[in-house]
């Protein structure tokens, strides 16, 4: 086993190691203090959808139990965590009155961060929309992404003196494509042009929400966490590179694009562009607007090759199997040099400010045994993966933080509670934490920083 110091050493002494988690996934309390129900919730509800049709209701308990969470993770030596605010917290319907109930609850978060001295990255939509504005459509209508900039201008307004960071959305990946197209995620739709018009509504509610940022709390950074993938041709046949390139467009370059550079891929605008909503003056404007930082969530490859079929719909693809033998408990392959290679890419082709690493882990559902969590391949993994973002700090890439993904198991959406990202168990019978062995070796790594003797002025 790697010793965390000789992995510290590789990296800057400024370097932030912390931990992530999202609002829905932990917190519990789905009807106290004023909160009204998500598109979550109500997925969960409908059967079919959500493993065992387990929902938020408990989860980890976090909203009562979060000041022990907060020592936890004192404890475990990380300099910052990286959390969610619920929005169905604090403008219950989506839109119209504000629950101060809900403000209170993130405020007493940040302080107690703040009392622990860690650092505070706050995401503003981590999934978790108002039901009352599906009666609107959801994100497939324009009125949402008002209905955000709103909120986000409400809650930097609060929190904002006291944030290290915020990010408008996490994954817009999964919450336009998984959501909207696959079905998977909430709202459970299968619809191209529903996808389509929640994919241009979800950029401009980035857009719109970084400008109530700057505007409310300028001094705070502002960026966005994508979950871009690494897309590997099957084959170096020119068929499968090109269909590796339409993956790209649509998977990465639909955000990247309008994002970096203020316009939608062309490949794909000229496959699909009359089916996007109207995109009105400016929109491309506020969409495209300088960002602080950006966040990377990075877990597993995607392999295609070109689908031949007549008429096959933009991207034109199929999966392809792995590379790696090694798989984590919920299939997904282990390939760190597929992480590498993301971010080298995404740098030459894009002009990208500094970079976090905002989630990265693996599942592996090891229980508690004699006290003790024995996650040896989830060990492994962090071991592999954070040497990689050392060899990308060496070749000169501006990587300025990693966060463990994720603080504890969680309800892991569609998944339920039987997949365990954690590096801390759950029973969620009792609510009892027990930090996993790669919980252990990870604090021991994150507390050799920040490191006074090198540390950024």
């Amino acid at each position: 086993m790697i010793d965390p110091k000789s992995l510290a050493d590789r990296f800057p002494g400024d370097f932030v190691f912390g931990v992530a988690t999202a609002s829905f996934q932990i917190e519990g309390a789905s009807k106290e203090d004023g909160r009204k129900p998500s598109i979550w919730d109500a997925f969960c509800n409908m059967p079919g959808r959500v493993y065992g049709r387990h929902n938020g209701d408990v989860a980890c308990d976090h909203y009562h139990l979060w000041e022990q969470d907060l020592d936890m993770m004192k404890e475990m030596g990380v300099s910052a965590y990286r959390f969610s605010i619920a929005w169905p917290r604090i403008i219950p319907e989506g839109t119209g009155r504000i629950n101060e109930a809900g403000l209170d609850f993130y405020d007493k978060l940040v302080d107690g961060l703040k009392a622990r001295g860690i650092k505070a990255f706050a995401t503003l939509y981590h999934w978790d929309l108002p039901l009352a504005l599906m009666g609107e459509g959801g994100w497939t209508a324009r009125s949402t992404a008002y209905a955000f900039q709103r909120y986000a201008k409400i809650v930097m307004a609060r929190l904002g003196d006291r944030l290290d960071s915020v990010a408008t959305f996490n994954e817009p990946w999964c919450s336009v494509w998984l959501s909207h197209l696959y079905g998977i995620h909430a709202p459970g739709e299968k619809n191209m042009d529903a996808a389509l018009h929640a994919l241009h509504y979800t950029n401009l509610a980035h857009g719109l929400g970084i400008d109530a940022i700057r505007q409310v709390a300028p001094q705070v950074p502002a960026g966005i966490v994508l979950n871009a993938h690494e897309i590997i041709p099957a084959s170096d046949s020119a068929a499968d590179k090109a269909a590796a390139e339409r993956a790209f467009q649509f998977n990465n370059g639909v955000f990247f694009d309008p994002i970096i550079n203020g316009q939608y891929p062309a490949e794909f605008m000229s496959a699909l562009g009359d089916r996007m909503p109207p995109i009105e003056d400016g929109d491309m404007a506020i969409i495209n607007q300088k960002l602080d930082w950006w966040g990377l969530n990075y877990y597993t490859p995607m392999r295609v090759a070109d689908d031949p079929t007549p008429g096959a719909e933009f991207p034109a693809t199929t999966g392809a199997p792995p590379v790696s033998k090694v798989k984590t408990d919920i299939g997904w392959e282990v390939y760190a040099p597929a992480l590498k290679s993301l971010v080298s890419g995404l740098y030459n082709r894009y002009e990208l400010p500094v970079c976090y690493i905002t989630e990265n882990g693996a599942c592996y559902n090891m229980e508690v045994e004699n006290g003790e969590v024995d996650d040896q391949p989830r060990l492994d993994y962090y071991v592999e993966h954070i040497g990689i973002i050392a060899d990308l700090i060496k070749d000169g890439f501006p990587m300025s933080g990693y966060f463990a993904w994720s603080l504890m198991d969680n309800f892991e959406w569609a998944e339920g509670y039987r997949m365990r990202f954690g590096i801390v168990h759950v029973d969620y019978d009792t609510q009892v934490r027990t930090i996993k062995k790669s919980g252990k070796w990870y604090s021991e790594l994150a507390a050799q920083f920040p490191k006074g003797n090198h540390q950024a002025g």
